[in-house]
C-alpha cells in the first residue's frame, strides 16, 4: 500500500474538524438548555464567575463550558480581562429563535441520534424499522426548534404567497389541514397569520398532539386552531382549500397513499402545499454542505421511521424534485410544480 501523504494530512484535518463538531454539540445544547447564549446576549464581555451567578449555575462547569464556545469560534475570549463575549452575529444565531438561523435547535435535533444509535443500528441489521414514536423527546423538540424559525421566516410570508391564490382564500377564511404537524408549529404559524381561518393539524404521534394543543392555547388561537391523532392516510374531513405537508412526506411509510388521501380530503379547487428538504435528482449534485446534513439526518431518523410503517417507500430526505412529483401524481393530482425554494427547502404545488 502506497499512500499520498498529503491526501491523508488532509483526511486527518478533516476528522479532526469533524469530531470537535460532534463533541461541541453537547455544550450546545447544555446552552440551550440552561440559558448561557441568552445571558449572553447584549454582547457585553461577561466572565465565569459572572456567567454562572448570572443564570444559577456551576463557575467551574462554565469556565469549561466558554472554554469550549471559544474553542469552536462561537464567542469570543479576551484573555487580558479572562472574559468572554458574543458578537452580534454570534448572538443573532445563538439566541434569536425567531429568526431562521437559530442554531441551537438542529444540535438538540442532531444529538438525540447519537441517544437512539442502538436501535438505528439495530435495524442496519434486521431491515426493521425505528418509529418516530420510539425516538426520545429530544428529537421531537429538537425538530421543532430546528424548522420553526424557518417556518416563522418564510411560510407566510413567501410559501403560501407562492401558491395560486391561495393566500386571498385563507386572507378572506379557508379551511385547512396541515399532516404531519408535530408540536403544531407551522400551524399556529399560519393560524396567527390568517385570523378568519380555521386549522386542524394531524399527528400519528399522540404525544406530539398533546404538546400541540397546549401550545395553540398559549398562542390564543386555541379557538380556531386543533389538533387530532390521525395517520396521513386516515385523517378526517373533507372540503379542505388548503393542505400542507412540511418536512415530512419522505417520511411517510406509504406517501402514495397519503397523497390520494389529500386528493380525497381537498375541496375540488384547494391546493396541496409540499414543503421538502432542497435535494437534486442525483446523488452527484446532492454531494455538497446541505446533502451531507439531509444524508445523515435521513440515515438516522428519516428511512427507519418510513422503514417502520405499511410501504416502507423510504424515499429518503434527499428524494428530489422527480421522486415527489412521482409520488404525488401517482396519488391522484394532474397538476405540480416547484412554487418556490430555499437553500434548505423545495416547496411544491399540487393541484387536482
Amino acid at each position: 500500500m502506497t499512500l499520498d501523504q498529503s491526501k491523508l494530512d488532509t483526511l486527518v484535518t478533516q476528522f479532526v474538524g469533524d469530531l470537535g463538531a460532534v463533541l461541541h454539540a453537547t455544550t450546545v445544547v447544555i446552552g440551550e438548555r440552561l440559558g448561557l447564549y441568552k445571558a449572553m446576549a447584549d454582547g457585553e464581555p461577561v466572565t465565569a464567575d459572572a456567567l454562572a451567578a448570572r443564570t444559577g449555575t456551576d463557575p467551574r462547569y462554565i469556565t469549561e463550558w466558554l472554554s469550549a464556545q471559544a474553542a469552536s469560534h462561537w464567542c469570543e475570549h479576551d484573555p487580558a480581562t479572562a472574559s468572554f463575549r458574543l458578537t452580534e452575529e454570534q448572538a443573532f444565531v445563538l439566541t434569536d429563535e425567531t429568526n431562521p438561523l437559530y442554531l441551537p435547535g438542529a444540535y438538540l435535533l442532531a444529538g438525540s441520534t447519537m441517544r437512539d444509535e442502538p436501535a438505528i443500528t439495530e435495524a442496519f441489521r434486521t431491515g426493521a424499522g425505528v418509529g418516530w414514536h420510539e425516538y426520545l423527546y429530544n428529537l421531537f423538540a429538537g425538530t421543532e426548534k430546528f424548522f420553526r424559525p424557518g417556518y416563522v421566516a418564510n411560510l407566510t410570508s413567501s410559501w403560501i404567497k407562492a401558491l395560486d391564490g391561495t393566500d386571498a382564500k385563507l386572507d378572506r377564511g379557508a379551511r385547512v389541514a396541515d399532516i404531519g404537524c408535530g408540536h403544531g408549529a407551522s400551524t399556529i404559524i399560519m393560524a396567527l397569520a390568517y385570523p378568519h381561518s380555521t386549522f386542524v393539524g394531524f399527528d400519528y404521534h399522540d404525544a406530539s398532539i398533546e404538546v400541540a394543543r397546549k401550545a395553540a392555547a398559549d398562542a390564543g388561537v386555541a379557538d380556531r386552531v386543533t389538533f387530532e391523532v390521525a395517520a396521513a392516510d386516515r385523517f378526517g374531513g373533507t372540503g379542505y382549500d388548503l393542505v400542507c405537508v412540511f418536512d415530512a412526506l419522505h417520511d411517510m411509510g406509504d406517501p402514495v397513499a397519503a397523497a390520494a388521501h389529500v386528493h380525497e380530503a381537498l375541496a375540488p379547487d384547494g391546493t396541496w402545499l409540499i414543503v421538502e428538504p432542497f435535494a437534486h435528482d442525483t446523488l452527484a449534485e446532492n454531494l455538497t454542505p446541505v446533502g451531507r446534513v439531509f444524508y445523515s439526518a435521513s440515515t438516522c431518523i428519516c428511512t427507519p421511521a418510513s422503514r417502520a410503517q405499511d410501504g416502507a417507500l423510504c424515499l429518503g430526505a434527499q428524494a428530489g424534485e422527480v421522486r415527489i412529483e412521482g409520488v404525488v401524481r401517482a396519488g391522484g393530482f394532474s397538476q405540480f410544480r416547484r412554487a418556490t425554494e430555499t437553500p434548505f427547502n423545495l416547496v411544491f404545488e399540487a393541484r387536482a
